[in-house]
């Protein structure tokens, strides 16, 4: 696949630090965000150690083609490994929180993209998300591990609601906060024209998903996400913000 990407990330207006991280791996065709969380340095920490780890995983892989009539499905086994990498990263993350006091109860959500062999393959853990924009229709792929979510889910608020909610940064799973993590893994067929879109939620707690669109559509990806960023700032900008664009030119 062809393939356009660019990434930003910015401490926003109130915070001071930035505990976002990110990766783009234009040669593995993987791309990821993470927002950390701990303090005392430990969020910094925990998000650039699941970005380096998930990325020391992918590139020691070796990635299966096309398989024989009687070899497994490279599908079922890209989206193992993949879980596998971000489940790695939990592990370290909770291991050095375990070992060095200081960095106690830090942790990281991540969303991690790998495109290959014209799938897109979803890995997430927290409330940082991945959109797809497709026909100039976006859609969250990823389902948000948080309070507010579970609770729409279950009919208890409204999306409105939940936008303003007291309880709406809670989060209900992180890489960091126990051993073992649950890792959800999601796979698209790619198609020429697809736009992602992975952001931290300093991003998707301030601009819309009409407005995120609307951005995407009509720019190339490195000052769709300079405008995307932006207008976070511009609404307040409490939260640290980071945005990745991958836009697929051919497959």
């Amino acid at each position: 696949m062809e393939i356009t990407a660019s990434g930003i990330t910015d401490i926003g207006r109130k915070r001071d630090r930035n505990e976002d991280n990110y990766l783009i791996n234009d040669e593995l065709q993987l791309y990821v965000v993470a927002d950390g969380m701990g303090g005392h340095a430990g969020g910094e920490y925990a998000s650039a150690l699941a970005v380096n780890t998930v990325e020391e995983i992918v590139t020691s892989m070796e990635l299966p083609g096309d398989p024989a009539p009687d070899e497994a499905d490279p599908v079922d086994i890209i989206r193992g490994r993949l879980a596998e990498a971000v489940r790695l990263a939990g592990h370290r993350i909770f291991d050095w929180a375990a070992e060095h006091p200081e960095f106690r109860g830090m942790g990281t959500t991540s969303v991690v993209l790998l495109l290959h062999h014209g799938n897109a393959f979803i890995a997430h853990v927290g409330d940082s998300r991945l959109y797809l924009v497709r026909d100039g229709v976006i859609r969250q792929i990823t389902e948000d591990h948080s309070l507010v979510a579970q609770s729409i889910r279950e009919g208890l608020l409204t999306e409105e609601q939940a936008r303003f909610h007291r309880m709406r940064n809670v989060i209900t799973r992180a890489l960091g906060f126990d051993r073992k993590v649950e890792v959800d893994i999601v796979v698209h067929a790619v198609r020429r024209g697809d736009t992602f879109l992975l952001c931290t939620d300093g991003l998707s707690g301030k601009v819309d998903d009409s407005e995120m669109r609307d951005l995407i559509a009509a720019n190339e990806p490195q000052i769709a996400a300079r405008h995307l960023v932006s207008a976070a700032c511009a609404r307040g900008g409490e939260d640290n913000i980071t945005v990745i664009v991958v836009r697929v030119e051919s497959t």
